[in-house]
This record gives C-alpha cells, structure tokens and sequence, in this order.
C-alpha cells in the first residue's frame, strides 16, 4: 500500500512538473522571440520557416535603437518618478496599514470600508476631474501628478495588503510594548517594519513595476519630450521607426530588463509575502 501511495505521488509530482514546465515555455517564448529579434537582420526576423538562433548577432542593435532617441534622458526620467514614487508608496502605506491593524480609533472600520470602496472605482472614472485638478493647480507638464500622489497612501490596494500581513502578527507583542512604555511610534519602527520585510519587499515590487510601466499617467501629463519616460519613448520610438523591427525589440529588451532583473531578486520575498499576506483577515 505505501509503495502504491508513494508511486501515485511521484506520478503526480512528474505531472505537475511537466505542466509548469510546458506552461513556463509557452509564457516564456515572447521574451525570448523578443530578445532573439533584437540580435537579428532585419530581414531574419521573419524568415519561413523562423531562424530561433541569431546568426550572426547583431549587437549594435541596441547602440543604435538607443541613440537613435535619446534613451538615457528618458530611463533618468523615469528612474526619478520610480524611486520617489515608490518611496512614497512604500512610506505612506505601511503607515495608513499599521493604524488600520493596531490601532484603535472612532469609525475605523467604517473608514477602511470606504478605503476599500476606491478598489472598486476604475481609474478612468476619476480621469477626468483629477487631470482638471492639476491642470487648476498649474502642475499639467511636470512630474508632480506622477509622484505627489504616492505620497498621500499609494493607493488602496497596498494599504489593504500591508494591513493584512500586520494583522497576522501577534498582538501580544504590542501589549508587551505597552508594557515597557512604548508608543505606536517605536512599535511600529522597532517591532512591526521588522517582521514585515516580506510584504514591504511585495509592495515595492508592484510599486516599481507599476510605475516603471505607467503608461497612462505620463501620456496624460506630460507634454515634454525632454520630460518623456521609458514608455513614452518607447512608443515615440515605435510610431517613427515601426518598420525597423530589429531596433524595436531592442530598444523593448533594454526597457523590460531592469523589470525582469528586480523581479528575479525579489521574487523570495514576493512568494512569501503573497502566501502570509493572507492568513488573517
């Protein structure tokens, strides 16, 4: 019977391997067509039946896709609005989180029941009005609508998950704090950011990647080409040279690697923020 159960596992096992490795390959295979493309002739890229490996490979593709455009100017654009963004997100949030979990404070629940009621609005509802707010305050053409808005919660979204990952520590080791004469303060930079690491490590994932492939807000609010971001260039670059297929990939690899690279060293703390985040509600 044992040797059975043990056979049904390893069947069951060999299984799952092959259906995440069949499924890591059909996900993977735009990459690599992409990556594969921008180290191509133009006319490899789509030769029948298709070249899988690059002969010969063309390097200079990717010095010439980003001095064609002036692709420096625009991954400093966008590793500006990426870092004080994200700081803003990651500060802010974590903060909004630890009041909601371990604080008590008339109608709480009832405010973090409306907070949750803004990941319902799609953004395009409020589209409008938020553009003619800033537009009012004179800021149509700078960065501050793509960073100042961080810096007030980061979205809903994010307070929702730190404060599920804080609910799921023990509040006894508030209440031996309190004991000690510590305040919300000290808690939360001495107690809770500690054993947090995990879901901070999460929110900053999304919040780079989010930021790092914004393309709505910068398209709304920037009028610049000097002010472009990655995107933007990106797309400016696709609408003058789309017939140059080699360059385009090359100039997408460049954009996509710095994604991919914190993704990979993330991606520990990512699996196990996810999987704590919610144990308890």
């Amino acid at each position: 019977m044992k040797s059975r159960f043990m056979e049904k596992i390893s069947i069951a096992q060999v299984l799952t391997y092959i259906l995440l490795t069949v499924g890591g390959i059909i996900f993977l295979t735009p990459f690599y067509w992409m990556f594969r493309s921008s180290l191509m002739d133009q006319g490899q890229i789509f030769e029948m039946p298709p070249i899988w490996l690059p002969n010969p490979i063309r390097i200079d593709n990717f010095k010439e896709a980003l001095t064609i455009m002036p692709f420096n100017r625009f991954f400093f654009n966008t590793a500006v609005i990426v870092v004080f963004a994200t700081a803003g997100v990651v500060l802010t949030s974590s903060i909004t989180a630890f009041s909601f979990a371990r604080m008590r404070w008339p109608g709480r629940d009832k405010v973090f029941i409306c907070l949750l009621s803004g990941m319902m609005l799609p953004q395009y509802a409020t589209l409008i009005p938020t553009f003619l707010g800033w537009k009012f305050l004179g800021a149509v053409g700078t960065n501050l609508p793509l960073i100042i808005p961080s810096w007030f919660g980061g979205g809903a979204f994010y307070i929702f998950l730190l404060r599920q990952f804080y609910m799921a520590i023990p509040k006894e080791l508030d209440e031996a704090a309190y004991v000690d004469g510590a305040g919300y303060f000290r808690i939360f930079v001495q107690i809770i950011l500690p054993l947090t690491k995990p879901a901070i490590v999460v929110v900053i994932l999304f919040s780079f990647l989010h930021y790092w492939n914004d393309f709505l807000a910068p398209v709304i609010y920037l009028n610049d080409v000097s002010k472009y971001t990655l995107t933007l260039g990106l797309a400016l670059f696709s609408g003058m040279y789309n017939a140059q297929w080699n360059l385009m990939m090359a100039a997408s690899a460049v954009v996509a690697i710095p994604a991919i690279i914190v993704f990979l060293f993330g991606q520990k703390y990512f699996v196990e923020g996810i999987s704590i985040t919610g144990l308890k509600g």
